[in-house]
C-alpha cells in the first residue's frame, strides 16, 4: 500500500466497503432461493435429518461465492463511481487532470485480486467441499436405507436408467452391523451374482462382507462358479466409491480434471465435451470478476442531476443476461454445436467487448 497514491487508496477503500456487503447479500439471496428449496426437498423426499441436510447445504457456500463474487464486484464499482459522480468528485478529478482511464486503474487492480481469490476458492476449496457434501448426503441416505435395530427387511438399488441393479436382504441389523446378508446383483448383463454373508458392515466408502460366498449364475439358471471369501468388498451407488469420486468433475481441481479427461479421451472423445467445458470454466468464471468491472465504471457515471442512477438498474440486467448467456453457451457446448473452449469463454468475450465499447464511449464523451 505504500506505493499506492492517495487516489488509489481512496478508491480501494470505497470499493471494499461495498464489496463485502455485496458478497453477503448476493450469497444470502442465492442460498435462500435455491439452496433452501433443495434443503426442503432433501428433508421431505428422503427423510434426511435437518442438521445433516443443512450442513451439506453449507458446504455448497464456496461454490455459491464463486458465482456471487462477479456480482459483488459489479455492484461495488457501480455504487462507488455513482457516489463519486453524484458528489461531483469525478468532475473535480478531471479538473485536476485525472481522466477516467486513471480512475479505472485501482478498480482493475481490485478486480484482478478478486479474480485470483475466486480461482483459489474454485480450485482448492470448492472440490473439497463438494466431496464432503456428497459423502455426508450419501452417508445419510445409507443410514436411512438401513433401519437400525430391525430384522428381516430388504431394499433396492437402481441404476441411472431406474432399472433394478441390486436387491439387498438383511436378516438382522444391530449396532451398525448386519447379519445374514443376501445380495442379488443384476448389474452385469451376462451373469447374475448372488452374495451370501454371515456378517457385513457398511460405511461411506464400501460394503464389507465377512465369511461370504459368491455364486455366479448364467442367464439360463446354470451355476457357473462358486467362490468363498473370508472378506469381500462391494461398491454400490448407495455409498460413495472411489470410482464415483473420479467421475464427479465438480470434485476435481484443474489438474485432476485434465488427467481425467485425458483418460476418457482414450476410450471415447465424444463423452468429454461437458468435462472440457467445466475445465475451461475453472479459468473463465474467475476471469469474469476482472472483465465485468470494465462495464461498471461507464454505467455508474450518469448525469449528476439524474433522479436515479440508470447504471444500477443496468447492472442488475447485465448480471441476469450474463448468466442466461452462460447457460445457453454451456448448453450449446454440451450439445457439441460449438467447441467447449468457445462455450466457456463466449460470455466473457461478449462482456469484454461490451465493457470496452461503453468505456470508450463514456471516456470520449466526457473527454
Amino acid at each position: 500500500m505504500k506505493n499506492l497514491k492517495l487516489l488509489d487508496k481512496y478508491l480501494l477503500k470505497q470499493l471494499l466497503e461495498t464489496f463485502f456487503p455485496g458478497i453477503l447479500v448476493f450469497t444470502s439471496l442465492v442460498f435462500a432461493s435455491d439452496q433452501f428449496l433443495y434443503l426442503v426437498k432433501q428433508i421431505s423426499n428422503y427423510g434426511i435429518p435437518f442438521k445433516i441436510a443443512f450442513l451439506a447445504i453449507l458446504l455448497q457456500l464456496p461454490y455459491i461465492i464463486v458465482f456471487t463474487i462477479p456480482m459483488a464486484i459489479l455492484l461495488a464499482v457501480i455504487l462507488t463511481f455513482n457516489k463519486l459522480n453524484t458528489n461531483n468528485e469525478i468532475t473535480i478529478f478531471r479538473a485536476c487532470g485525472v481522466n477516467l482511464r486513471r480512475l479505472a486503474v485501482p478498480v482493475l487492480i481490485f478486480s484482478f485480486a478478486a479474480t485470483l481469490a475466486s480461482f483459489v476458492i474454485n480450485e482448492y476449496i470448492v472440490p473439497a467441499a463438494n466431496t464432503q457434501a456428497r459423502n455426508l448426503m450419501l452417508w445419510a441416505l445409507m443410514q436411512k436405507s438401513i433401519p437400525s435395530e430391525k430384522s428381516n427387511f430388504s431394499f433396492k438399488e437402481y441404476d441411472v436408467n431406474k432399472q433394478l441393479k441390486r436387491l439387498f436382504y438383511i436378516n438382522n441389523y444391530r449396532n451398525n452391523k448386519m447379519e445374514g446378508v443376501t445380495v442379488l446383483d443384476l448389474s452385469k448383463n451376462e451373469v447374475i451374482q448372488v452374495i451370501q454373508a454371515k456378517h457385513a458392515e457398511a460405511d461411506a466408502d464400501k460394503w464389507k462382507f465377512y465369511n461370504a460366498v459368491n455364486y455366479t449364475i448364467s442367464k439360463d439358471g446354470k451355476l457357473m462358479n462358486t467362490a468363498a471369501f473370508k472378506e469381500s468388498v462391494l461398491n454400490t451407488n448407495i455409498n460413495l466409491s472411489k470410482v464415483q469420486k473420479l467421475n464427479k468433475a465438480e470434485e476435481l481441481n484443474y489438474f485432476q480434471l485434465v488427467g481425467y479427461i485425458h483418460k476418457l479421451q482414450k476410450k471415447d472423445e465424444h463423452q468429454t465435451s461437458e468435462l472440457k467445458i467445466l475445465l475451461y470454466e475453472k479459468i473463465s468464471l474467475p476471469a469474469t470478476c476482472f472483465l465485468i468491472s470494465i462495464i461498471g465504471i461507464p454505467l455508474a457515471i450518469s448525469p449528476p442531476r439524474s433522479r436515479f442512477n440508470r447504471g444500477l438498474l443496468f447492472s442488475v440486467l447485465i448480471i441476469f443476461c450474463y448468466y442466461i448467456l452462460r447457460a445457453v453457451s454451456t448448453s450449446l457446448g454440451e450439445a457439441q454445436i460449438i467447441e467447449p473452449l468457445l462455450a466457456a469463454w463466449l460470455p466473457n468475450f461478449i462482456v469484454l467487448v461490451t465493457g470496452c465499447a461503453l468505456f470508450y464511449k463514456k471516456e470520449f464523451l466526457v473527454g
